[in-house]
């Protein structure tokens, strides 16, 4: 396979060729660096509405541009609405916060039209999903989900946990990523032998109460090295619409368990009771950060994720053979 990508700029393996033009490259680059479509969205309210649809149009020409291809790989379903109608084949990768543009009037009714007489294979990276896209796209599209994968450097992660117990939270500052994580946490954590770890950047205007120690943005190298190892846990206790978070995957291949917010998308990484906690109020909230403070049930939850993370998701490689797969379901390869 040949691949040619349209992506903000970044570092590309050897075999791959990236098709963005000088302008392009300039505009994704600042677009990243204000923190992306959704965040100026949020921020700008009408006032940004400019920046989808400048995005559609650069992928409508970019689209155009590469005429000899043999098959569209889309993330996110809302960049597949300037596709053409050119009877190709297209895989449209789907997290859960897709699923909200469906609410938009028109817009189901113009992916219809994008999806019609081609083949067309919807993978959402979580199985909750696909009743919604059943309902939206089933005679038009098949529905099969794949998993996104894992990089190995976190399954290498050693950890030590610390002997006061230090809890990570790691997401973007909002009201609804960050659900109720303060209301839930202040009696266990102001002034108790054990620190809450809040990792990310501020996307909204949030209050940050004083007994959190918020450390901003971080990356995937400081996470690795820094963070989880001395983590006692990952704490998500998030109501935002998500596919399958991919920060509580990496959690678990470095054998951490997690304390989520029960919710579909987090359902589908935690085994309750087994590798992490489902928590639907205070109490039960509570119980999970007491249980797993105790040493050897810690270690236990963390052994049974990591396990669970490398049987059920793999690496990239192999989430790589599962899209090929999907590949060669619409376009066969004699």
């Amino acid at each position: 396979m040949k691949l040619r990508l349209w992506a903000p700029p970044g570092e590309l393996p050897d075999n791959v060729q990236s098709t963005v033009t000088p302008e392009e490259a300039r505009w994704l680059g600042q677009l990243m660096d204000a923190g992306g479509v959704s965040h100026l969205m949020r921020e700008r309210g009408l006032r940004g509405a400019n920046v989808p649809l400048r995005l559609l149009r650069m992928l409508w020409n970019a689209y155009r541009r590469e005429k000899d291809i043999d098959l569209y790989h889309v993330n996110w379903l809302q960049c597949a609405l300037p596709l053409p109608a050119d009877g190709k084949p297209v895989v449209v990768a789907v997290l859960g916060n897709d699923l909200n543009l469906l609410r938009i009037p028109t817009v189901r009714s113009f992916l219809r039209r994008t999806f019609r007489k081609r083949p067309v294979a919807i993978c959402p990276n979580a199985e909750w999903m696909v009743p919604t896209l059943e309902s939206a796209f089933g005679d038009v599209a098949r529905i099969v989900p794949v998993s996104f994968g894992i990089d190995p450097v976190w399954y290498d992660v050693a950890r030590q946990p610390r002997t006061t117990p230090e809890w990570i939270a790691v997401t973007r500052l909002t009201a609804n990523k960050l659900g109720p994580l303060f209301e839930w946490s202040e009696p266990l954590f102001r002034d108790q032998p054990r620190t809450l770890h809040l990792l990310g950047p501020m996307q909204e205007r949030v209050s940050i109460p004083d007994w959190v120690q918020w450390h901003g943005a971080t990356s995937p190298s400081q996470l690795a090295s820094v963070w989880f190892p001395r983590a006692q846990g990952l704490i998500t206790l998030s109501v935002h619409a998500e596919g399958r978070p991919q920060t509580m995957l990496e959690a678990q291949a470095a054998g951490i368990p997690i304390v989520a917010s029960n919710m579909p998308a987090h359902a589908t990484v935690v085994d309750h009771g087994k590798n992490g906690f489902l928590c639907r109020d205070r109490s039960s909230y509570a119980d999970a950060i007491t249980s797993l403070e105790d040493p050897a049930t810690n270690a236990a939850f963390g052994a049974l994720a990591r396990s669970s993370a490398r049987d059920m998701f793999g690496t990239w490689d192999d989430a790589a053979k599962r899209y090929a797969d999907v590949y060669r379901l619409l376009s066969p390869v004699p």
